[in-house]
């Protein structure tokens, strides 16, 4: 008897240990950050960041002549090269099964209808002690009201900050609890990615986000149901400067002022790395751009 109870003992020992092992892992890998910016771990990336290069055998394609839209990246097969244009977010046929169901949106918003100058800037990833106060600051030099596209868990690490960011006057997206990848996930793991996301946000700003940004713009028909069972609006963007990668404050500053248009909605990030390009950059292209005549708007 004294033997078999000390070898259940230890068979227990050893699952414990594994559990700890791949639970550790896990918290590892959930926000990953590849170049400054976070990836989804789970197996190959199905929908990068759009407009961005994050796996060796991904491409991106020129945009179509006409309003400037995305680009989508995608794994091509092993051997090929695959690259595929769109000029909207996502592309229209992933989200056909959407469209016959009640009140889930076609697509996300990836423009805003404000007039020709009117234009939209939306900050991810944050909220980041370091690099979102010079933000705040900045947007408050110009008078500027931006969209903050907050993941769950650094409102929750952060709420002094969240709360800087809500007592501004700024909008507040939310931007799952943890930045998965969401086509990777089931139904569950979806809802809970945008519930507690939402919670954690409440929970610091005192505010329920009416705006949710898909994390990479891995939007698909299941995502935007349940955006619309939690009564929120699905966001996307039209400029992205792919700040995320750090290529030199020149570089976003030329992407930018080159790709926007009236009713462009523009993509940067406060959190998920070193910003401090991207800081250096809206030093630049906010003024620009109201010189330019264009003027801020939320979507």
């Amino acid at each position: 008897m004294g033997t078999e109870k000390a070898g259940g003992d230890g068979a227990r020992s050893v699952t414990r240990r594994v559990l700890l092992t791949a639970g550790g892992l896990t918290l590892l890998g959930i926000y990953y950050s590849d170049g400054g910016h976070p990836m989804p771990v789970a197996g190959r990336i199905g929908e990068a960041h759009q407009g961005q290069v994050s796996l060796a055998n991904a491409r991106t394609t020129i945009e179509p002549p006409g309003r400037p839209g995305p680009v989508r990246t995608r794994p091509a097969r092993r051997g090929t090269a695959r690259t595929e244009p769109v000029t909207r977010q996502p592309a229209r046929t992933r989200l056909a099964a959407a469209r016959h169901d009640a009140g889930v949106a076609e697509e996300p918003m990836d423009h805003i209808d404000d007039g020709r100058t009117a234009i939209a800037l939306t900050i991810d990833d944050g909220p980041n002690p370091v690099y979102t106060p010079q933000v705040l600051r900045l947007l408050d030099q110009y008078r500027v009201t931006a969209t903050f596209s907050m993941i769950g868990i650094q409102a929750a690490a952060h709420p002094g900050v969240a709360r800087e960011v809500a007592a501004a006057g700024h909008v507040i997206a939310n931007h799952t609890w943890t930045h998965l990848n969401l086509a990777w996930l089931p139904p569950v793991l979806v809802a809970d990615q945008i519930d507690r996301g939402t919670a954690a946000i409440h929970s610091a700003t005192g505010r329920v986000p009416r705006l949710f940004r898909a994390p990479y713009g891995a939007w698909s028909p299941l995502v935007l149901q349940r955006c619309a069972q939690a009564r929120m609006i699905p966001l996307g963007w039209s400029v992205d400067p792919r700040d995320w990668s750090r290529p030199g404050a020149p570089a976003i500053i030329a992407n930018i002022m080159r790709n926007t248009r009236g009713g462009s909605i523009i993509l940067e990030h406060d959190g998920g790395g070193n910003r401090s390009q991207t800081v250096a950059a809206l030093k630049y292209v906010i003024p620009r751009l109201l010189a330019a005549g264009y003027h801020f708007r939320t979507p």
